[in-house]
């Protein structure tokens, strides 16, 4: 696990590319939230708008999530934790003002990044 990569991921830069490309700036592993830290992947700070990519395993993606059968105890409750600690996330966020846009690691970068661009443009019109 130590392996994984947690920043900088594939998925994370075409997504970076593909925002960039339509004109977006955004910060990026801004910590919005303390004790416990929770860093975005991809923060819009005057949008108040947070964006994390989520591995379909690590995450529990309702579409790809698997469950090994290996030590399947530990990797059931290790995937059902993160999604309780991205659950919390989102609640903690939006109670602070933010809108929360989660991107699967299997979405395409320029469907997600059309998804964001969407929340990002329009965001002053939505409170």
């Amino acid at each position: 696990m130590a392996r994984v990569r947690q920043k900088g991921t594939d998925v994370e830069l075409a997504l970076r590319r593909a925002l960039h490309a339509k004109g977006l700036r955004y910060r990026l592993h801004v910590p919005l939230l303390s004790k416990p830290r929770r860093v975005p992947d991809i923060v819009f700070p005057r949008r108040k708008v947070a964006v994390f990519v989520d591995g379909c395993f690590w995450h529990g993606c309702p579409q790809h999530a698997s469950w090994p059968k290996s030590n399947a105890q530990f990797w059931r409750d290790k995937i059902e934790s993160n999604m309780a600690r991205d659950a919390d996330t989102d609640r903690r966020l939006h109670e602070l003002g933010w809108r929360v846009v989660r991107v699967w690691a299997h979405e395409a970068a320029d469907e997600a990044a059309k998804r964001i661009e969407t929340i990002v443009r329009n965001e002053g019109d939505l409170q």
